[in-house]
């Protein structure tokens, strides 16, 4: 479609410390929207969301969003403006990681969860 090889390395070196902060950001924003439906029962609303967060946070993040290892490493395939070079990925993969425990930290500090409802009292038998 692009008249591009169907695979190149990327070049694009994102290893600077913006880019992993912003991928910190990105990740752990993911996260804490994915679950704070989930706690509050709105988990019916994930797909809209979710997709709304990646679309936002591609724009107003310098990493452009990666927030997922499996696009991390598939975006090393590809010498466009969104590739990022294979000496980039594990610093970004450990930026995801980092992201997914603040923003398991924050939802389980800032979200409530949902009241689990109580058993019924056991009914006796005579």
């Amino acid at each position: 479609m692009f008249e591009l090889p169907l695979v190149s390395w990327s070049g694009n070196d994102r290893s600077t410390a913006g880019h992993l902060l912003s991928e910190v950001v990105a990740t752990a924003g993911l996260i804490f929207v994915i679950f704070a439906l989930d706690r509050t029962g709105r988990a019916h609303f994930s797909a809209a969301v979710v997709a709304t967060y990646i679309g936002a946070a591609y724009f107003f993040t310098s990493s452009t969003s990666f927030a997922n290892p499996a696009i991390t490493i598939g975006r090393m395939f590809s010498d466009t403006f969104a590739g990022i070079a294979p000496t980039s990925v594990l610093p970004y993969l450990g930026a995801q990681c980092l992201g997914a425990v603040v923003g398991c930290v924050a939802v389980r500090a800032l979200a409530p969860s949902r009241p689990v409802p109580a058993a019924p009292a056991p009914q006796l038998v005579r």
